[in-house]
């Protein structure tokens, strides 16, 4: 029979130790350095810092002259020939012939046909081969407003990594400990259904010896089963909680190593918001858009200016013509263009760049308000969560110091079964409304931190001076 029984019950004990072997305790500063290394919304605000960089050593090239090598080959209709009677039509006169042989002193003269004076300059099937370039030198200043524009897109795309990360720390204080909260949740319910079974029993042990009515013990046993049914809601919830948190960690069964705190007090107000308007990537971001909208004025203004150029071309083959003897093998020189009138509308893109300059000053004012507000707000919700738990202590006491007057006095016969109850019930309130308020408290520490560029400080508000919240 026992050897049964622990047949039975061996697969039972296994899962129970592997389940446990699965898990994996982390801490919070261990879980925010996995998040950064495997986020993958992280990951994409990287690869756009990464695009940004490459875009802007590619604009470098810009100052560079363009060199093509080329080759045609063309054929003509017909090959291109000089005829000698065309450039002196006094060639076609009749007493040509007679001038001449006074000129030669009476000597015979062949007889010329038309042909005789026609000289092949090339031939029906042009080959030609070369190497061109094209070297901007001047071209009113745009050439280094489109190196500015690529700069501030990189200061840009660092900003949006800044910001993601940010909000991905802000994320995870949320779940991590969300999870803990969950954890103290379930405990206090544990807690409650442990009592009022030690109550039931109680209430049980009473009405067999006749002290208590049915009633007492019914109500007994209506508030242990709906203790239960809270007990399993609070595991569900935990459950989603840790599932929650195992897929942002990709670490399946994680549990937080780190628990709720709250500190003595909170950093002063005025240092956050100052911080916060001096290093927060919002403005940042706004910064790096206004410098490509100058970027983009001065390259507009640029367009009224003349460009300076210089090309060249060096052939590399060309076929045995007279045409190909007489073009030179290479040449250099210097080319001015000055645009006058023009279809890109250039007077309403200036102004289009200056207005975009605008949008962006007006933003910035409007994101420093709201950063203010935010701060502000973000601190005024830490410290009623701070003053909250700290308050909430007498109260979690007198409690606890009830349910222990009440259950004697139950015993006694001088109290009802309800008033065991709703002690109990009032300690779980308490305790569940004392874990809510640091919670409260930690993530908006988090956020504060996360706000004005301190997220690496966190740590130190976590094992510095802190009151361990325990339910």
């Amino acid at each position: 029979m026992t050897s049964r029984f622990i047949t039975s019950l061996w697969p039972c004990l296994m899962g129970a130790v592997l389940g446990s072997a699965q898990a994996q305790t982390i801490s919070f500063s261990e879980a925010w350095t996995r998040v950064i290394q495997q986020d993958e919304g992280l990951a994409v605000e990287q690869a756009g810092v990464d695009r940004a960089k490459q875009l802007r050593e590619a604009a470098k090239s810009m100052y560079l002259p363009k060199v093509d090598v080329g080759a045609s080959y063309t054929h003509l209709d017909q090959p291109m020939e000089l005829d000698m009677m065309d450039l002196n039509p006094i060639a076609n006169h009749p007493e040509m012939v007679k001038v001449l042989q006074q000129i030669l002193g009476g000597l015979p003269i062949p007889h010329l046909t038309p042909n005789d004076f026609v000289t092949p300059l090339t031939k029906q099937n042009v080959v030609t081969s070369s190497v061109k370039m094209l070297w901007p030198l001047f071209a009113g200043g745009r050439i280094d407003a489109a190196q500015d524009i690529r700069q501030a897109q990189v200061s840009e795309a660092q900003q949006l990594l800044v910001l993601k990360q940010q909000s991905t720390f802000e994320s995870l204080s949320q779940t991590y400990f969300g999870v803990v909260l969950a954890a103290q949740v379930v405990q206090t319910k544990q807690e409650i259904e442990e009592g009022l079974a030690h109550h039931l029993d109680h209430a049980k042990k009473l009405e067999a010896q006749g002290q208590i009515a049915r009633v007492e013990r019914l109500s007994a046993q209506s508030a242990y089963d709906r203790a239960r049914i809270d007990t399993q809601k609070a595991r569900r919830s935990l459950e989603i909680a840790e599932l929650a948190l195992g897929r942002m960690l990709k670490l399946p069964n994680a549990q937080p190593g780190s628990g709720l705190f709250v500190n003595k007090e909170l950093p002063r107000l005025e240092g956050l918001v100052s911080q916060t308007l001096e290093v927060h990537p919002g403005l940042k971001l706004l910064s790096a858009k206004k410098e490509q909208a100058k970027g983009l004025i001065r390259v507009e203004q640029g367009k009224y200016a003349p460009e300076v150029f210089l090309f060249g071309n060096y052939n590399l083959y060309e076929d045995d013509s007279l045409a190909s003897k007489t073009a030179p093998d290479w040449l250099v020189g210097v080319g001015v263009s000055m645009p006058l009138v023009s279809r890109d509308g250039r007077s309403e893109t200036v102004q289009a760049a200056k207005s975009a300059e605008l949008q962006v000053n007006l933003l910035q004012a409007k994101t420093r308000e709201d950063l203010e507000l935010l701060v502000e707000k973000t601190w005024r919700e830490a410290a009623q969560g701070l003053e909250e738990y700290q308050s909430l202590s007498s109260t979690q006491a007198l409690a606890e110091e009830n349910v222990l007057l009440r259950d004697k006095a139950f015993g006694q016969g001088l109290s009802t079964s309800l008033d065991v109850v709703d002690a109990q019930n009032q300690l779980a309130g308490v305790k569940t409304q004392r874990a809510a308020a640091a919670y409260q408290y930690v993530v908006s520490l988090a956020r504060l931190l996360a706000l004005s560029g301190q997220m690496n400080s966190f740590n130190q508000y976590q094992h510095g001076q802190v009151i361990e919240v325990n339910s």
